[in-house]
């Protein structure tokens, strides 16, 4: 294919998705085919001469298309949305026109200092304290900053290194040296709610300490009694606590922790607090419900998903910390073929080392587009617009009386 083919082709498929949105509510959400499909239908090798792109739009529309899931149809329920707009395919085609692997600043420049502000852009926007800011008010570098994950389980994982590199330094303050460490590994304990997204017990389960799944309360939620509880009992067996995830808008009910009880027990127990707010946190754009959250600002780490509520297609999974020098220390492995700037190095970030891969996509682009394009104004509108629809729907459901609220909404 070349340049001139692809303009032509790339106007087709510009169009093919153009029409796919204007016609997906009138499709079926949910693909009836049955296990092994696409087997029987595409060859069982890959193609010794290359083929056609109206064979390969063919096959889109009659072999792939049955088979999908539509989570942009306004019919689709299913799970918690995959959010998505155009501006942001907008901002993802350009993304894949650069396509760079910008493991850190020396690779592409902008890359790096884009998303450095626009995470600050997003954090300022949710109401973050200014602790989780890149960049302070007067213009010099902070201890903090935000970072684009691929998703809320890598975040988890990320941030979950990061509170075992502070257990560990306070162990060493103790006056507990490396072997000694390594044989109390294994007794390191994260805690969470039953209620809590499944993706911390994989962390602890990747990392290699213990998950303690805490009851919650009759509102589904993790509580700063049944946490201290929990602790002080896994104290007694000798058992070291290092790490608890509060929740704000759990999976199940959209419960929201008691973040500010949690924080009073972290800040005791000298525990690394995250905040998952994966669905939920993108709320906190409009002034009206940062009530809800009161407590993040005492947190070590705060997460949540543009990809699900924020009009940013996947993936988009927005991280902060407010000191990234644990995560750093964790994650960062020097080699020949991973330059450093030399000399001043402000507001150079190298954010393989606030992630799990080394190589990275220009994620931000499209968060960049979406902000842009929409305006604080334009987003808060659209969340509020889904909060109203929300409480619309509970109403109905009490007037009909056939129905029971499990949660509150």
């Amino acid at each position: 294919m070349d340049v001139n083919e692809f303009k032509k082709r790339g106007k087709e498929m510009i169009d093919f998705i153009a029409e796919y949105y204007e016609n997906v509510d009138n499709m079926p959400p949910m693909s009836s085919v049955k296990p092994g499909y696409l087997y029987s239908l595409i060859p069982h090798e890959a193609p010794e001469e290359p083929e056609s792109f109206e064979n390969i739009q063919q096959d889109i529309e009659t072999k792939i298309m049955p088979g999908m899931m539509h989570w942009q149809s306004s019919n689709f329920f299913g799970w918690y949305p995959s959010s998505g707009s155009f501006p942001a395919m907008l901002g993802d085609m350009v993304s894949s026109m650069f396509s760079i692997i910008g493991f850190n600043w020396i690779c592409s420049p902008a890359a790096t200092e884009l998303e450095t502000v626009v995470m600050d852009w997003l954090g300022k926007l949710i109401g973050l304290d200014s602790r989780f800011m890149a960049i302070k008010e007067d213009g010099t570098e902070g201890d903090g900053g935000g970072v684009i994950q691929g998703t809320a389980s890598e975040a988890h994982i990320v941030v979950m290194i990061a509170a075992r590199e502070m257990a560990v330094d306070r162990l060493k303050s103790y006056g507990m040296n490396s072997s000694d460490i390594d044989m109390v590994r294994h007794t390191l304990v994260a805690y969470f709610s039953d209620q809590t997204h499944s993706a911390g017990q994989k962390a602890t389960s990747i990392i290699g300490c213990q998950a303690r799944i805490i009851p919650s309360d009759a509102n589904f939620r993790l509580t700063k009694c049944a946490l201290q509880a929990a602790i002080t009992k896994d104290r007694q067996n000798g058992l070291i606590p290092f790490f608890v995830c509060a929740t704000f808008g759990t999976t199940n009910t959209a419960a929201i922790d008691d973040l500010y009880g949690i924080a009073d027990v972290a800040d005791s127990e000298h525990l690394w607090l995250h905040i998952d707010a994966a669905y939920a946190g993108a709320a906190l754009t409009c002034p009206e419900f940062r009530p809800l959250a009161r407590g993040i600002d005492r947190a070590h780490s705060f997460n949540f998903n543009p990809h699900k509520w924020l009009l940013t297609n996947f993936d988009c999974s927005a991280l902060w910390v407010a000191d990234s020098t644990h995560l750093v220390n964790a994650l960062s492995i020097e080699r020949e073929y991973l330059p450093k700037v030399k000399g001043a190095t402000d507001f150079v970030k190298d954010y393989r080392n606030w992630e799990l891969p080394l190589g990275r996509r220009f994620r931000s682009l499209k968060l960049w587009f979406v902000m842009r394009m929409y305006g604080a104004s334009g987003i808060r509108a659209y969340i509020r617009k889904h909060v109203k629809e929300a409480k619309w729907l509970e109403a109905q459901l009490l007037e009909d009386g056939r129905f029971e609220i499990m949660a509150p909404v």
